[in-house]
């Protein structure tokens, strides 16, 4: 155990011991010290110099002094004679020249200077008290000697003060133990006392015990308090049992009511149980009756009377913006603000007791404008009145809509375009057949035309140049030509008319993007100042697109109008001088591979935009266009690939084209109807 933890753990007597004799040491301690401290302070400062000057002056004999001064062995000699006087330490005496003649050492050998002009720088650095005396010599220069006080004080001195202090300390020791006797009676015997009566009194539990009064320090306050917390606990120790005997009276008392409350508590319990089932049965019937009003895709919106939410269901909190938290309680032109214009019609359906439809409304929703359906059903109860708003989301339905009209009128043209193909074939193929057999007749090289022109006396040749002159073959070849133009859009029309029923191949879509490109490039039509094979095509292929199952013919015939349109809607621009540029993309989105061609043209208002697919719509001019490239390209793509094709356009900025064909996988899943988004 540590001796501070040892101290710590002592009797209050015994410390009290300890402490007085720690500081009865320190005081002869510090007392000692301070006594030799003065003393030697006062030997070097005060007499130390004194019996120098006295020891100097006796030295300084003038016969003493002419020996001394004139023989080394006369200054040894001198300074035996003084070396027996107890302060000095050391001494040298210095001829006439300042040389060093004797010196005496006393003890430890002490440096002294060797020539007397030395003297001053070493006086400089010792501690020692020392005293120079001049030494005179007659006339010559004076000697000098010089004396060196000891710094120990007397050995008689530390023997005298040595039995001073052992008699104090013997005199210490013996007030001590009187002063010990004094604690023993007035500290630590009745602090002993009440150390046994406390144990005592919990040994025994007996609070009647009492301490003997004592004096009037603080040890007997503290035995005084000690008797006053006994009296006190005595009296709590009396209340405790006074309470004990009335609890266990109440404790008989409370048994007779807890048989009578265990009976009731029975019966309150069944309730209990009861109203649980109750309770448990409504609450779960309101949650199911919540899911199934969120998960309805219709916003649900309930209103009081003065038009506060008292219903808002999870569409309408995503319709709006508003979390149900905060819609709740709120008047429903500040939950949703687009209801606004219509509070009339809500607050005429409370009054009149009837439905009210709104059949279409357009509300922004985010970037796009979507379509919605509004009904208000008024509603009655217990709690009085009140209306209930149902929001449906009509836009993919018009959609539908417009697909189903667009869908009738391609039926219905392509209906048209069979039989009119059919009636112009006949007379189209005469038109033909009959410029070719102008062309025979007119011919002179058949033998027939030379035998008939002799008979009726014409001459070929001459017709030949009559006719040249005349530019008749120019005719021919114009009618031949919009005879076969016009065979070209009958037979287009007929391909739009007819179902595809030709063998689908697995196919390179960026060998027939280029291969399309190379055509492009090489028709005549397209002679309009644009460079397909210069750097305006940019080509954006995706690596990991493979092969995909269509019919390369058709898609070929669809990329070819595709890039003629890009390729005129360029010629159109407003600002001749932005060079025109073409984007060819393909890319794998699965289920779909998809081909876009963007080019940075005229683009086309949004009328146009959604007429872009209709026959026998365009824009060109009488003699331009027929307008069944991109209707019979939405043909082969939708019904002979099963795939969507799609057009975003900006005025004066550009239009993309969007094909999608399905992958090998996804082809049989596919239905026969395919959706247009415009």
């Amino acid at each position: 155990m540590p001796l501070r933890q040892r101290l710590e753990n002592l009797p209050v007597g015994q410390k009290l011991l300890a402490a007085l004799l720690v500081l009865l040491t320190t005081v002869l301690l510090v007392a000692n010290l301070t006594f030799i401290s003065v003393a030697y302070w006062i030997s070097h400062e005060s007499t130390a110099p004194q019996a120098l000057q006295t020891l100097g002056r006796l030295t300084s004999n003038p016969a003493l002094v002419t020996r001394a001064l004139n023989s080394p062995e006369d200054a040894n000699a001198l300074l035996k004679e003084i070396g027996s006087y107890a302060p000095l330490r050391a001494a040298a005496i210095y001829d006439s020249n300042g040389e060093r003649l004797a010196q005496l050492q006393q003890g430890e050998h002490l440096h002294l200077p060797k020539h007397y002009h030395q003297i001053e720088a070493w006086r400089l650095t010792e501690l020692r008290s020392n005293h120079l005396t001049p030494l005179l010599n007659g006339d010559q220069p004076p000697g000098h000697l010089l004396l060196v006080a000891s710094s120990e004080l007397p050995t008689a001195f530390y023997t005298g003060t040595f039995a001073a202090s052992l008699g104090i300390l013997v005199f210490s020791v013996l007030l001590w133990f009187a002063v010990a006797r004094q604690i023993k009676r007035l500290i630590t015997q009745p602090i002993h006392r009440l150390e046994e009566l406390s144990r005592q009194v919990t040994r025994e539990e007996n609070y009647a015990l009492r301490a003997a009064p004592g004096n009037n320090d603080e040890i007997g306050n503290l035995a005084e308090a000690f008797n006053t917390m006994l009296s006190r606990i005595e009296a709590r120790e009396q209340e405790l049992k006074r309470a004990r005997d009335e609890a266990q009276g109440a404790y008989d008392q409370a048994q007779t009511l807890a048989e009578e409350t265990r009976h009731t508590n029975r019966k309150l319990e069944k309730e209990v149980q009861v109203r649980s089932k109750i309770e448990k049965t409504l609450t779960g019937f309101q949650n199911y009756l919540n899911c199934i009003i969120d998960s309805m895709p219709s916003a649900l919106i309930a209103l009081d009377e003065q038009l506060y939410v008292t219903q808002w269901n999870q569409e309408a909190s995503t319709l709006s913006g508003t979390p149900l938290n905060e819609a709740m309680n709120q008047l429903i032109y500040l939950a949703f603000e687009p209801l606004q214009p219509f509070v009339p019609q809500l607050k005429d359906t409370i009054a009149h007791h009837q439905v009210t439809k709104i059949e279409r409304v357009t509300w922004g929703h985010g970037d796009e404008a979507r379509h919605y359906a509004l009904t208000f059903y008024p509603l009655m109860g217990g709690s009085g009145r009140g209306v209930v708003i149902r929001i449906d989301d009509i836009t993919q339905r018009l959609s539908m809509e417009d697909m189903m009209v667009q869908s009738e009128k391609m039926l219905s043209v392509g209906g048209l375009a069979a039989g009119m193909a059919h009636e112009i074939n006949n007379p189209l193929g005469a038109i033909l057949h009959n410029v070719q057999n102008i062309r025979r007749r007119l011919s002179s090289d058949l033998p027939k035309n030379i035998e008939q022109a002799a008979q009726a006396g014409i001459d070929l040749n001459a017709i030949s140049q009559y006719l040249q002159a005349r530019e008749v073959p120019e005719l021919l070849d114009g009618i031949q030509q919009a005879g076969a133009r016009a065979a070209k859009i009958v037979t287009h029309m007929l391909s739009f008319s007819r179902r595809s029923n030709r063998q689908m191949s697995p196919c390179d879509l960026s060998a027939l993007i280029d291969q399309a490109v190379d055509i492009a490039s090489n028709d005549f039509d397209l002679a309009i100042g644009f460079d397909f094979k210069g750097q305006a095509i940019t080509r954006q292929f995706d690596p990991q697109l493979g092969p995909v199952p269509g019919i390369p013919n058709e898609l070929e015939q669809v990329l070819l109008n595709l890039l003629k349109n890009a390729a005129q809607a360029i010629h159109q621009r407003r600002d001749p001088h932005e060079p025109g540029r073409i984007i060819l993309r393909t890319r794998l989105n699965p289920p779909w591979a998809e081909i876009q061609v963007e080019d940075n043209g005229a683009g086309m208002p949004e009328y146009v935009r959604k007429r872009i697919f209709e026959p026998f719509f365009t824009t060109k001019e009488v003699g331009q266009g027929t307008g069944l490239g991109l209707s019979v390209s939405y043909f082969i793509i939708t019904n002979n690939h099963k795939g969507q094709m799609e057009v975003q356009s900006t005025l004066d900025q550009g239009t993309c084209f969007t094909l999608r064909l399905p992958l090998a996988g996804n082809l049989m899943h596919l239905h026969e109807s395919t959706t247009v988004e415009l």
